[in-house]
């Protein structure tokens, strides 16, 4: 587990680095689909397809009576869609059967097919499932329907995965490899939130209302659920947080991809006599047959955040490597109202989350909130109501030597404890990533080898500071050249009556 820390100052105190859980929004907004199902060991990409109406062969027989359901309900067509379900390196994907144009149709979905909250309430469990969180309704639906014979939906649920390699699935000896990370952290507190939902739901809607769900319901199955969700659902279509499209979640995830615009909601013909809301997925490149088709997942999220939705990293970009710092004004702090005040007014708190990200500038907001936190003594008259409107420009800059030695002094502290947590050091890490590793391995060893170099990044930044501090500007400087009483050569200039 990452240890908490506390390091203060006569009147502050810095949290560092505490792991943070993003439940609010991960957990109601879902984002972009994860690798998908992993049917089958990895083997070579498609070079050859049969014709578009008929699917290969050679993929299991799940997946060819899947396709045939997409046929009978006429997403498929000699048109459309511009590929089909394959054996790629990374499982199973959706391989082009002819070349696609840059910004061309891949696949169109109808409404009429999507699982979200809105099915949820056109079903018969819809009015017990009023009022719970979008993705608890979801999860109970998807369970409802994985466990009827005779579901609209059957022959899509039987394809997905009876798991995936996210973090929430790892055994307790796989979970011990990712020891001093924050994901670890992270991780254990999502399986404790999941839970605590599911004995929610369990005793109040499932118990009580045996006759919508005859099959049982376990801790498992909820967990199942929340792994689909979390690793398959799309967002960012006009009104849809949380919309799971079959078909159009088994395509890939590429960091060649550097653009997330490509999957619209649009209104079009959904059969030979009817329109419907369809689900449309555009080529962000250029294809030629036999050529997977894929996304950019989310370009913002990080290595730690891929392998706890999607069970995988994007070991090919370093920027997804990241560490939070957490910032936190002491509830003991003489200033704290003040303080508190100075952090609101700027959209921030009394704890202050900052996500670092290798080889990227610092957050523009950390420097002048650990300035905020750290102040205090001699500096203390900033935080004077006079200044109220000014402070926050005051603070992204220096304060005083005071101010920014402590800060700087502090941080590479706490760097240096979060680093010492880590029973490997990142020579092993590098030595383990040379050699063929399980999965699971591999995405811890990424992980830690990640969160490592990132701290070192981020101690670099404050001993560089720590270099400078004599020759920085601070505020009293600034302050008599504003008056004009400091000289060219930084000389105060002495007023003298006449």
């Amino acid at each position: 587990m990452v240890t908490l820390f506390t390091l203060s100052s006569s009147s502050s105190t810095f949290l560092f680095p505490t792991p943070r859980t993003k439940l609010s929004t991960t957990l109601t907004h879902f984002s972009l689909p994860k690798t998908p199902t992993h049917l089958k060991k990895p083997v070579l990409a498609v070079t050859s397809l049969s014709s578009p109406l008929q699917c290969d062969p050679s993929l299991p027989p799940a997946v060819q009576t899947f396709w045939q359901w997409l046929r009978d309900e006429g997403v498929v067509s000699a048109k459309s869609p511009a590929a089909k379900p394959a054996l790629v390196p990374e499982g199973m994907g959706l391989v082009a059967h002819r070349n696609i144009g840059k910004n061309e149709v891949v696949l169109e979905v109808p409404k009429r097919l999507w699982i979200n909250p809105d099915a949820v309430s056109a079903s018969e469990i819809g009015n017990v499932c009023n009022g719970l969180k979008p993705w608890v309704s979801v999860a109970l639906f998807l369970l409802r329907e994985k466990y009827r014979d005779d579901s609209k939906w059957r022959l899509y649920l039987d394809i997905l995965p009876e798991s995936t390699n996210s973090t929430v699935f790892w055994s307790e000896e796989e979970l011990d490899e990712l020891q001093g990370t924050q994901l670890l952290s992270t991780t254990m507190g999502v399986k404790e939130y999941v839970q605590s939902e599911f004995l929610k739901v369990e005793e109040e809607i499932i118990l009580p209302n045996k006759q919508l769900f005859p099959s049982p319901i376990t801790l498992d199955d909820f967990f199942w659920a929340f792994g689909i969700l979390r690793s398959r659902a799309f967002s960012r279509l006009r009104g849809q947080n949380l919309v799971l499209i079959p078909l159009a979640d088994l395509i890939n995830h590429s960091s060649s991809i550097t653009t997330e615009e490509h999957a619209w909601e649009i209104k079009g013909a959904a059969g030979l006599f009817s329109w419907d809301y369809l689900f449309s997925i555009r080529s962000p490149v250029a294809l030629k047959a036999g050529e997977q088709v894929f996304i950019q997942y989310d370009i913002n999220k990080s290595n730690a955040e891929f392998a706890l939705d999607y069970g995988f990293i994007d070991s090919s970009n370093a920027n997804r490597d990241a560490f939070t710092l957490t910032l936190e004004i002491s509830e003991s702090d003489p200033f704290y109202g003040d303080k508190l005040d100075i952090a609101e007014s700027n959209g921030l708190g009394a704890t202050a989350y900052f996500d670092i990200f290798l080889d990227r500038s610092l957050p523009p907001a950390l420097i002048p909130y650990l300035r905020l936190v750290a102040l205090g003594g001699t500096d203390a008259f900033l935080l004077e109501s006079i200044f109220r409107n000014t402070i926050w420009g005051h603070l992204e800059l220096p304060v005083s030597p005071a101010n920014e030695e402590l800060i700087c002094r502090v941080v590479r502290e706490a760097c240096k404890s979060a680093l010492s947590a880590y029973p490997t050091t990142i020579g092993e890490d590098e030595k383990l990533k040379e050699s063929k590793l399980d999965p699971r391995l591999e995405i811890a060893v990424g992980i830690r080898h990640g969160e490592k170099k990132v701290l070192q990044h981020i101690d670099g930044i404050f001993k560089d500071r720590e270099s400078e501090l004599r020759q920085l500007e601070y505020y009293q400087e600034r302050r008599l050249k504003d008056l004009g009483l400091c000289g060219e050569l930084e000389d105060i200039i002495f007023w003298e009556p006449k």
